[in-house]
């Protein structure tokens, strides 16, 4: 039974990487595997582009597991040799846009739910969920749905792990800063430079280290990655703009990290969003401690995923090496699609939670 799911799932994934799915454009693919859960007979529920279907034998007095990863793409990074909207076969490997990330961990967990769908007396209720809008995340993607599903009692959350365990990830903040200062003639001794006012803040956020590091995630992590300044080459510029990348443990809240930048700087801070706190779960879980038995590894991953909008515990793992996403040529090998499907199911047999 498992050989035959599994034939099903990558067939299902080569279909999936020829169907544009770039964040926001989803429908098409959305589409593709309503059908296939309508072919299956599996009843599905969409919103938005959102998709999700319920186990068989339902009972509201159960614990409930959701399985879910994002249908959703990046654009294609510079680069391709191949084309990225063709899965390429050569031997074991697949080549294509949303192989690795995360195609294959939304088919081998798609592939679990149907090994369980239909069986009797499971210990809990399982819901598999393919996501939309999660690489850029977006409101019209798990956020909107997690109020349909109702309450979960675990999340296993599919991204390139290799198949093991992250059983936390840092928070994302991302913060917009702006020194301001006077324009004045470059020749003469005029105006206030708001560049040498940003390089004050940045070197102020170079050197500060929050108190509270974290076993598992380590320090709260800032990075300023975007800068923009001036007009011409003649004139002091009266504004620095600079974004900065805040990655944080869960010692802190994002409201809580904000608050410490903005009294560190100068310049005017803002955030765009306070939503995607630090998530994770207790190394004591009986998942956790399952999958320990199975030879996986425990692991805190320095990215953020759908996890940070899912208000329940959750785990992220998945077939597949993130250091893959998001780049040219991505790929997937079929053996670890199996090999996934495999230990999902290995870690979801006889699991009491």
């Amino acid at each position: 039974m498992i050989e035959k799911i599994q034939e099903v799932c990558i067939a299902l994934l080569k279909e999936m990487i020829e169907v544009s799915s770039v964040s926001r454009e989803e429908t098409s693919v959305a589409d593709l595997i309503e059908r296939k859960f309508q072919k299956w007979n599996l009843d599905p529920q969409r919103l938005h582009n959102n998709l999700w279907v319920r186990n068989e034998d339902w009972d509201d007095k159960k614990p409930v597991i959701l399985l879910n990863s994002h249908v959703d793409t990046v654009r294609p990074a510079n680069g391709w040799t191949y084309d990225p909207l063709k899965a390429c076969v050569e031997g074991d490997r697949i080549t294509g846009l949303g192989s690795n990330d995360a195609g294959a961990s939304v088919v081998s967990l798609l592939g679990t739910f149907l090994f369980f769908h239909q069986r009797k007396n499971l210990p809990y209720n399982l819901i598999f969920c393919a996501s939309a809008e999660e690489e850029i995340s977006g409101i019209n993607g798990m956020t909107s749905v997690i109020a349909q599903i109702g309450k979960i009692d675990l999340a296993i959350v599919g991204e390139p792990t290799r198949m093991q365990m992250a059983i936390a990830e840092k928070g994302l903040l991302v913060l917009d800063v702006e020194a301001k200062g006077k324009a004045g003639h470059a020749a003469r001794n005029e105006g206030e430079n708001a560049i040498y006012k940003a390089i004050e803040d940045i070197k102020a956020l170079r050197e500060y280290r929050f108190p509270l590091e974290s076993v598992v995630l380590g320090p709260v992590k800032m990075t300023v990655t975007q800068i923009e300044a001036g007009h011409q080459h003649n004139m002091i510029p009266d504004s620095c703009k600079f974004v900065v990348d805040v990655r944080t443990n869960e010692f802190y809240s994002n409201k809580e990290v904000f608050e410490v930048i903005s009294g560190l700087l100068k310049s005017e801070v803002k955030a765009r969003s306070f939503r995607l706190n630090s998530s994770g779960i207790k190394a004591d879980h009986p998942f956790i401690k399952r999958g320990l038995e199975l030879g996986l590894t425990a692991f805190g991953s320095p990215t953020t995923s759908d996890q940070a909008v899912i208000p329940y515990p959750s785990v992220k793992i998945g077939p597949g090496d993130s250091a893959r996403s998001h780049t040219a040529n991505e790929f997937i090998f079929m053996s670890e699609i199996k090999e996934g499907i495999k230990i999902y199911i290995d870690l979801l047999k006889n699991l009491n939670i």
